[in-house]
């Protein structure tokens, strides 16, 4: 009786003949009316629930900047918070007009979308704008991770170029293959999956963290090291950023933010897993990921605190803060399908694996301001080998349905075939991006449009290529003329001096 339609002789026949035919009518067209609304209700629900998310992730561009800032030297200040504006803006505009087309517009084939140009024939039952929204901010955030790798040294027309590139092709090709249910390696493909499994990277560990990490690396390598930041002799040279109250900031910004990244990925929080009235549902998933989200970056915090102490012998915050989004990096691709105590063992390796990966930087005299390619790159990478290892069957299942037999973690008991699949998607993201944001950055390297010029590093881009210092180091006056060029502020600087305490070693201004 329960998958009858209500209809008016069904319920006259309920009523043993009591019950008139336009009555029966009448209360069937308000069971459907409810029904309607119910319905309504739940897509309002579900829109709620993932435009907020895009405002989490989007506030991570926040995050970002003031991470970015505060690890870059005072003179390129105002050089790194722009490049995150518009890191945002020409995202924007590329994403609206190609990325999301080549990301999500089927029906298409396994390799690239085809519809949704500039959102024509948009909305449609599968996709609400609310979705499009969402899936900018992560495309933006690929581009923000990038930024760190080249920071300090590269042309701003440069940024402007590489970030048009890589949200409006090079990272949708990546998401149409791994999260478009047309995408050759997809896990939400209904037939012909990956090794039967399809890859597993639910919020992007490998799609947006190892895409920027590998982009910043090709970016990092093509333009050399800052200049000072290895000796004559070759031996590594700390340019450390002029804030740490910036780099937390960001940090703690960009982990609040985390919880619409990996959370948010759902899409959907009115989803019930079980029998109508149970509490097995999404809203109980979208919790968990919250909670192996928070401990993964938690354990990675800790892991590296105590590393870097038995290494360098000190207590270093910024350290802290770059394992800490080192663990948030990796769970990402895990982050539904995994317990929370296996969330931990994730943090604590991507911990290891940011430490080593930084270790080897300096000895191969390679220069990453943010250690972006080491973070996103390195601990994407293992996120994505986690989650092969890790996975549990029932939360596979539940996250993705319509393959009951799906295979699963290797530790957990389902086998290699999600390992194997796991590989391939590293190999074909490092082939993918070196293939595409290699050369691009080779040949702005070739027509100059790539890094600045001596002096102008030396002087910091602040004032050579934005008009000014981001921090006023002392009131207009008279001599204002003196400091129009960076030669005449670093006279003026020079010969400013602030009066020290009694005992202590003199301090000039000039220290930012």
């Amino acid at each position: 009786m329960a998958d009858q339609t209500c209809t008016a002789a069904l319920l006259a026949g309920a009523a043993a003949g009591n019950l008139t035919s336009p009555a029966a009518t009448y209360i069937c067209s308000q069971f459907a009316t409810i029904s309607a609304q119910i319905s309504d209700a739940t897509f309002a629900v579900d829109s709620t629930y993932l435009l907020f998310s895009a405002y989490l992730v989007f506030a991570m561009q926040l995050g970002f900047a003031m991470l970015c800032a505060g690890s870059v030297r005072a003179k390129n200040t105002m050089n790194i918070m722009l490049t995150n504006v518009l890191d945002a803006a020409a995202g924007a505009i590329f994403y609206y007009l190609f990325g999301f087309a080549f990301a999500f517009g089927g029906p298409s084939n396994g390799f690239i979308g085809k519809h949704f140009f500039a959102l024509k024939s948009f909305p449609t039952p599968n996709f609400d704008y609310s979705y499009f929204l969402y899936q900018w901010a992560f495309a933006i955030a690929a581009a923000g991770i990038t930024s760190g790798s080249i920071a300090e040294r590269t042309q701003f027309v440069a940024y402007l170029v590489y970030s048009s590139f890589l949200t409006g092709f090079v990272y949708p090709i990546v998401s149409h293959w791994f999260w478009s249910s047309d995408g050759w390696a997809s896990a939400s493909k209904t037939d012909n999956l990956l090794f039967g499994t399809g890859v597993i990277d639910f919020a992007g560990s490998g799609v947006v963290h190892m895409v920027g990490g590998i982009a910043g690396l090709w970016g990092a390598l093509i333009e050399g090291p800052r200049i000072g930041r290895f000796d004559h002799s070759g031996r590594s040279v700390a340019l450390r950023g002029h804030s740490a109250s910036l780099v937390v900031l960001g940090t703690f910004l960009l982990w609040f933010g985390w919880y619409g990244f990996n959370p948010g990925s759902f899409t959907k929080i009115l989803l019930t897993y079980g029998p109508s009235g149970s509490s097995n549902g999404q809203w109980s998933a979208v919790g968990r990921t919250a909670v192996t989200t928070t401990l993964a970056g938690c354990a990675a915090a800790l892991t590296t605190l105590f590393g870097k102490r038995i290494l360098s012998g000190h207590w270093n915050v910024t350290d802290v803060c770059n394992g800490l989004l080192g663990g948030f990096a990796a769970i990402t691709a895990g982050c539904s399908v995994v317990e929370p105590w296996a969330a931990i063992i994730c943090g604590v390796v991507a911990a290891g694996v940011l430490i080593g990966f930084n270790k080897l930087a300096e000895k191969l005299k390679y220069d990453d301001p943010l250690e972006a390619a080491q973070l996103h790159g390195g601990c994407g990478a293992w996120g994505i080998i986690f989650t092969a290892l890790f996975a549990e069957k029932k939360y596979v299942n539940q996250v993705y349905q319509g393959h009951p037999d799906r295979p699963y973690g290797l530790f957990m008991g389902g086998g290699g075939k999600l390992l194997g699949a796991h590989i391939i998607q590293i190999l074909v993201i490092i082939g993918w991006v070196s293939c595409t944001m290699g050369p691009l950055f080779y040949a702005l390297h070739k027509l100059n449009l790539l890094r600045i010029s001596a002096e102008d590093e030396m002087a910091g881009m602040d004032m050579t290529r934005h008009g000014g210092f981001a921090y006023v180091y002392h009131d207009e006056d008279s001599s204002t003329h003196a400091t129009s060029s960076p030669a005449g502020f670093m006279l003026k600087s020079a010969a400013t001096r602030v009066e020290p305490a009694a005992g202590s070693a003199p301090v000039s201004a000039d220290r930012v």
